[in-house]
């Protein structure tokens, strides 16, 4: 309500959108449809959940004269820049009726804000309150990213009539793989993530103090011991959720069954999903295409040359016309459905800007696998390689992280990797000169025969693009934490495959490839201390000698022929 006093806009009454607001809608429409009406605010309304509590939500109100289609917004993150402009503003002045609501516990709505949970009984709450209201036509929707797309897949664990379509952007509705990707603890997104949720529904100046503490305090958070409570220091006070994170680790944990969305996928309204090829998500955003598409679903796949962030800064075009063009088809019933043609993604080359590519599925369907195999020279081969490679992972001095996926807009993407190459803990292998382009797009995977002086371990593996210059441009990448499961054999040796994400990428003649294997990306990853202590509370740094056995070690590449 503090939010409503300070704009000077009363609880319960209409009035035109603030300055800022209109500025910023008409700098993000650039590229969209000219709007078709005018549109007013309704701030503060109270929305009543079933624990007797309220939630706080203003309603961007188009100036159509009769009800029209309702937009849903759940956020943890306040109600105001940039999501005031970036859904209310921009799709209430297309005709929809914008519902942007603070979730439990933020933005002054009631309740106590623990993540990922009451997500979908509040969802519901909201949507019988919505049932109620003169200006609902019965036609329902839900757009947001990050956090913003769990909200909507827990409303899909059962998800209501009225529930015509989705716009699920940047998300996941099981946020393990964002803390725990390949099953190691993702610092560096996490803390940034924690950082927004504790500040950003207070408004623009506390979430920039935030990420400015953030920043100041990171290094040093990153290399104390233990985890906890050295974290605090980037936030100036203890998180009791984080913490709970911290110390329940592992996927099977019931700690986390209810703090998944579940969403009932055989029951889902037609869903446009959108990722971005170093977005932090990747993995859980095409897996949710996987499972919609699998179901029978109505459902379409974008994916851009964008992290968790950067998208929606650079791209609004794309990104706010596929979300019209989604609604209107589906919500409104105004558009053409989309064709057969149920994939966009971006195809990415360095040195040049890469171009779109309209696929008939993901993964395509005509992409056949290519094998490269390690050998211990340092090559890639199209043979079973021979001999080992090893190296020695320091926990006091972890292998750093170089580029790829990263929450903000800094540092993301392929980076020249030469400095990281040049390591004494980091294995390179290189294939030979590219005579013609080659299309890698799909998912990548290495399989490695590999053992450790210390069953716990990690196994970073990153693809490489190395131009004609020598430069080793990171494509994809992936983690595997390793904690004594699957068990080694007799020898100490254990068969794994690191998951290295999957990509859309072109090679370009003169180009080679080259597969990087380490023992971790800090502070991407949190550092594997090479012990069995608890990560949360672990003090020892204990070094371990990795050794990768090449006879069994294989590059799975899905790869497009001409």
């Amino acid at each position: 309500m503090a939010q409503d006093v300070k704009e000077g806009l009363p609880a319960g009454r209409a009035a035109k959108l603030p300055r800022h607001v209109r500025f910023f809608t008409r700098q993000s429409r650039k590229g969209l449809p000219a709007p078709a009406c005018m549109v007013k605010l309704e701030r503060g309304i109270r929305i009543p959940m079933r624990d007797g509590t309220y939630q706080v939500a203003d309603r961007y109100i188009p100036q159509v004269g009769e009800p029209c289609p309702t937009l849903l917004v759940r956020t943890p993150y306040g109600r105001g820049f940039p999501y005031d402009f970036m859904y209310g503003g921009l799709f209430a002045e297309q005709g929809y009726c914008v519902l942007l609501q603070s979730t439990r516990g933020t933005g002054g709505s009631g309740g106590t804000c623990e993540p990922f949970t009451d997500e979908a009984a509040d969802a519901h709450a909201t949507i019988a309150w919505l049932r109620e209201q003169p200006w609902f036509n019965g036609s329902l929707a839900t757009i947001g990213a990050s956090y913003l797309g769990f909200t909507q897949w827990a409303l899909a664990n059962d998800p209501p009539p009225e529930l015509k379509a989705m716009v699920v952007q940047v998300s996941a509705d099981d946020f393990y793989g964002f803390i725990y990707p390949g099953g190691a603890f993702a610092m560096e997104a996490t803390l940034t993530g924690v950082a927004a949720m504790l500040s950003q529904d207070k408004g623009f100046r506390a979430f920039m103090g935030a990420v400015l503490r953030l920043m100041l305090t990171y290094r040093k958070v990153e290399r104390t011991v233990p985890l906890v409570p050295g974290y605090q220091l980037a936030f100036g006070k203890r998180v009791g959720y984080l913490e709970d994170w911290l110390a329940h680790p592992a996927a099977g944990d019931p700690y986390w069954a209810p703090r998944r969305a579940d969403p009932d996928i055989e029951s889902a309204p037609p869903v446009h999903v959108l990722g971005g090829w170093y977005d932090v998500v990747i993995d859980q955003t095409l897996d949710s295409y996987r499972r919609l598409r699998e179901a029978g679903r109505t459902v379409r796949l974008v994916v851009g040359p964008w992290n968790h962030t950067s998208g929606f800064n650079k791209a609004m075009p794309i990104i706010a016309g596929e979300a019209l063009a989604w609604l209107q088809a589906y919500l409104t019933g105004s558009g053409e459905a989309p064709g057969p043609t149920t994939v966009r993604v971006h195809v990415g080359e360095i040195g040049g800007k890469g171009q779109w590519r309209d696929l008939a599925d993901w993964p395509p369907p005509d992409a056949v696998v290519q094998p490269w195999h390690l050998n211990a020279d340092g090559t890639l081969i199209d043979a079973p390689g021979e001999g080992a490679s090893s190296f020695r992972y320091d926990p006091a001095d972890p292998t750093p992280s170089v580029g790829g996926p990263r929450m903000d807009r800094n540092g993301f993407g392929p980076k020249d990797n030469g400095k990281l190459e040049a390591r004494d803990d980091v294995l390179a292998f290189s294939g030979p000169v590219l005579a013609e382009p080659q299309e890698v797009i799909g998912q990548v995977s290495l399989r490695l025969r590999i053992r450790g002086s210390s069953p716990n371990f990690d196994v970073f593996a990153r693809l490489c693009d190395v131009d004609a210059k020598g430069t080793s441009w990171n494509i994809c990448d992936g983690l595997l934490r390793l904690d004594g499961t699957p068990p080694a054999d007799a020898g100490g040796w254990t068969e794994i495959e690191v998951p290295m994400s999957a990509t859309a990428h072109r090679f370009a003649a003169g180009h080679r490839l080259r597969v990087q294997v380490s023992g971790g990306a800090h502070p991407r990853w949190a550092r594997n201390t090479g012990t069995a202590e608890q990560i949360a509370t672990a003090t020892a740094l204990l070094p371990v000698d990795i050794e990768i056995n090449h006879c069994e070690s294989l590059l799975s590449l899905p790869v497009l022929l001409p």
